[in-house]
């Protein structure tokens, strides 16, 4: 609603003949009139190099630790231990194998979102089927490149109004699992990780770049944060927190079954 509402406004200003404040028009579209309505993404068969792969191979690390800290979120959001079923491996698997045929045919990588466990916190639509119909909607409107050239055409005030929520969205998620867990920062052990952790996300903004076997390999923020943060975590003693011993606390981390809120979801579907 918040970039419809929006976009009809700029369509109302674009008629009214106001203009950006250099003098461009808010809205351009000239690329929409002539765009296709039907039509295909280049499609290209991947080559094997052994620079790309050493380039790509340290971004996969910071996906497997965006994808491992989501399926916990989610599995505390909606109740159920997706963890232990389908299991973590199957869908580490699942999503390696999406990035995998993505990249045989020259398209982008998979990977999971944060800003998702928000949406089913906020909705309560935790059915599946929801999120297929959303695939579906996606591949289909990728094929119709006037529809691209239509969102291409948002103006970019448009584009930072959503930002503030989205990007806002992941650092409230951060903070609101932090506090479902009760990490304990009164602790000197657990404020010198997440400091570690901040510093390397915001700080390292164009990565680390090393010199491998002739190759540049660069570890991007995200990558050097989760790799610190794992290494400190094992490394630093006095860890507050050991699965296995508390149920309550394991399922507000996502890895215990919470048996009152599947009967609550199986009667709700019921």
């Amino acid at each position: 609603m918040g970039v419809l509402i929006s976009y009809g406004l700029a369509l109302i200003l674009n008629a009214a003949g106001v203009t950006n404040a250099d003098g461009s028009a808010i809205l351009d579209f000239s690329r929409v009139a002539t765009a296709g309505f039907v039509g295909l993404p280049p499609f290209e068969i991947c080559k094997f190099h052994l620079t790309p792969i050493l380039i790509m191979a340290p971004i996969a690390l910071a996906s497997m630790m965006e994808h491992i800290g989501d399926i916990s979120a989610i599995s505390a959001t909606v109740g159920e231990n997706f963890i232990e079923d389908p299991g973590l491996h199957r869908t580490l698997i699942g999503d390696g194998l999406a990035t995998s045929l993505s990249a045989l045919i020259g398209g982008p990588a998979n990977t999971t979102y944060g800003e998702n466990t928000g949406v089913l916190e906020l909705s309560h639509v935790y059915d599946p089927k929801v999120i297929r119909l959303a695939a579906i909607y996606a591949v289909v409107l990728s094929m119709i490149p006037k529809m691209a050239e239509i969102i291409g055409s948002m103006p970019s005030a448009i584009v930072g109004g959503v930002s503030f929520i989205l990007y806002g969205m992941i650092s409230a998620i951060g903070v609101r699992n932090i506090v479902e867990n009760k990490v304990d920062f009164t602790k000197s052990r657990n404020l010198i990780i997440a400091a570690v952790i901040l510093v390397c996300g915001l700080g390292f903004s164009d990565g680390l770049t090393f010199h491998v076997l002739g190759t540049d390999v660069t570890l991007t923020s995200l990558a050097i944060a989760a790799i610190a943060g794992i290494l400190l975590n094992a490394i630093l003693p006095g860890n507050d927190y050991e699965f296995g011993k508390n149920s309550t606390g394991d399922i507000s981390r996502g890895i215990g079954i919470n048996p009152q809120n599947s009967d609550l979801r199986k009667g709700k579907q019921a």
